[in-house]
């Protein structure tokens, strides 16, 4: 870690309540001290020219990116992912496994509990997002239903010692017998249970909620959608205005009128981007495997054999771009639904996810056209464009 103060001097900072214009933000050990439009003098100043200076992002439902995957159960996979990831202006990620074998599957949490307690070259790993396994068929996406299984209080606690206590998110589908329980169970602990993959009813996914479910995974994608006789576990996200919505910009997953909707219900902090990237993240169209799946990419648009979405190939600086141009949401607020939003979910916003004094500086840099220049991490560069290169 850099001990030496240093300010970062942009066009433009994204702080938590407003954009300030040609301000300095100063980073002492990591932590930003001070916001101002006076700096001290004696203090070297990186000056980011006509650039915007942003919240490090949180994609927090991130498979893998550049051939490497999260199920790949290896820690230099998820070094690539988090490298990958800070070229793209995230700074920290949970790793997210999908359905495989038992085996496999805690083989994967094992190793990123390993990763969440080292530094990593680039984006931090935050924890786990268990996406997997307690599915129903009917909205099963890209996950192999022959892997599938009973939820149970054992193979959660299974799951929670293998990740040596680093999951933060289950998702699951409610509908199952006694996932109530193990919904509040699993609340008891502090971990977020997302709805996804799941048929269940409006009632059904209404009763999860009120028993501490926290929300929808990748919303209206992987769940009973909305029926004027009955809302479905969609309905039931976007109407309850506690739950956190994933939202996959990438004008596929969502048609562009529904990400509007979705913002209308639910404001700007019940929205978290996500990138639900998998392994073919950065690499040209083709073949590739997700879990025990063979996925198709053309066009850069992830597919199973029998055309389901296969997660996306998706960064979330696009994501943020796209659901300013395709639902008409500011800036700031778009900036904070791959930031602030995921940090507050992941009870994390009290170091993380804005520009506010006394937290990381955890950073990143874009030019005008969401293009990213540089990325910190506790106020250390972990990535820059080589044609903006910053004296640091």
């Amino acid at each position: 870690m850099n001990k030496t103060p240093f300010y970062l001097k942009a066009q433009q900072v994204c702080c938590e309540q407003e954009i300030k214009q040609q301000h300095f933000v100063l980073i002492e050990a990591g932590i930003i001290t001070e916001i101002t439009d006076t700096p001290k003098t004696g203090i070297n100043v990186i000056d980011l020219g006509e650039a915007t200076l942003l919240p490090g992002m949180i994609d927090m439902h991130i498979h893998g990116r550049e051939g490497c995957d999260v199920m790949d159960a290896k820690l230099s996979s998820i070094e690539t992912i988090s490298t990958s990831l800070a070229k793209h202006g995230v700074t920290g990620f949970l790793a997210t496994t999908v359905t495989a074998n038992w085996k496999n599957t805690l083989a994967a949490f094992a190793v990123i509990g390993q990763a969440s307690k080292q530094k990593m070259p680039g984006a931090q790993v935050l924890g786990a997002y268990n996406e997997g396994l307690f599915f129903t068929e009917p909205h099963k996406g890209a996950h192999n239903e022959e892997f599938f299984l009973r939820l149970t209080k054992a193979r959660v606690d299974e799951i929670i010692e293998a990740s040596q206590e680093s999951l933060k998110v289950m998702a699951l589908a409610p509908e199952f017998q006694d996932s109530l329980d193990i919904i509040s169970y699993l609340a008891e602990k502090n971990i977020r249970v997302m709805l996804g993959h799941t048929n269940a009813t409006f009632e059904q996914s209404q009763a999860a909620l009120e028993a501490g479910a926290s929300g929808g995974v990748h919303i209206f994608n992987g769940m009973s959608g909305i029926h004027h006789r009955d809302p479905g576990c969609a309905g039931a996200v976007l109407m309850d205005k506690e739950a956190v919505a994933e939202v996959i910009a990438d004008g596929v997953h969502l048609h562009p009128s529904i990400m509007a909707m979705i913002y209308q219900l639910k404001g700007p902090e019940k929205i978290a981007l996500i990138s639900d990237c998998i392994n073919a993240g950065g690499f040209p169209d083709g073949d590739y495997r997700l879990g025990e799946l063979t996925v198709t990419v053309k066009e850069g648009i992830a597919r199973t054999t029998s055309g389901s979405l296969a997660g996306s190939t998706l960064t979330l600086e696009l994501s943020v771009k796209n659901i300013i141009d395709l639902a008409k949401v500011p800036l700031l607020e778009a900036i904070h639904m791959a930031s602030l939003v995921p940090a507050k979910h992941l009870g994390l916003a009290d170091s993380l996810g804005s520009i506010a004094i006394n937290k990381r500086a955890c950073l990143a840099v874009w030019d005008d056209n969401f293009n990213v220049l540089a990325t910190f991490v506790d106020g250390e560069l972990v990535y820059q464009n080589i044609e903006n290169q910053f004296n640091h």
